[in-house]
């Protein structure tokens, strides 16, 4: 049930192929050795409001969120952050703020329907 959120400052639609930028961010959640591949979910979120410090939203920025089920050791979320912050650097280093933050979800409390 990994969750893989892309988001960006509008500004950087100019820059980056985002779409290209989170099927590959997608393919490294795919072939990472940690998830089944159909529970794997990414997505995109442009942001068109955002401040940072303060320059305002003068600076444009790329966070990733990545969210998992409990239960991986620390070593295993800090390879997938290097290899996901990897191919954010790749293509779109001239960003002036990338992120990446591995969440632990709860595992005996997350809920989950497929119809």
């Amino acid at each position: 049930m990994p969750n893989l959120v892309l988001e960006y400052s509008n500004s950087v639609d100019e820059r980056v192929n985002v779409q290209g930028l989170l099927e590959d961010l997608h393919q490294v959640a795919l072939h990472c050795g940690l998830f089944d591949a159909p529970s794997v979910k990414s997505r995109s979120l442009r942001c068109h409001n955002w401040l940072v410090g303060e320059e305002d939203d003068s600076v444009d920025f790329i966070h990733i969120s990545f969210e998992l089920l409990s239960g991986r050791t620390d070593e295993q979320k800090r390879e997938l952050s290097r290899a996901l912050m990897v191919v954010l650097q790749e293509q779109a280093s001239h960003v002036r703020s990338l992120t990446v933050n591995i969440r632990d979800m709860d595992i005996n409390s997350f809920q989950k329907v497929i119809n």
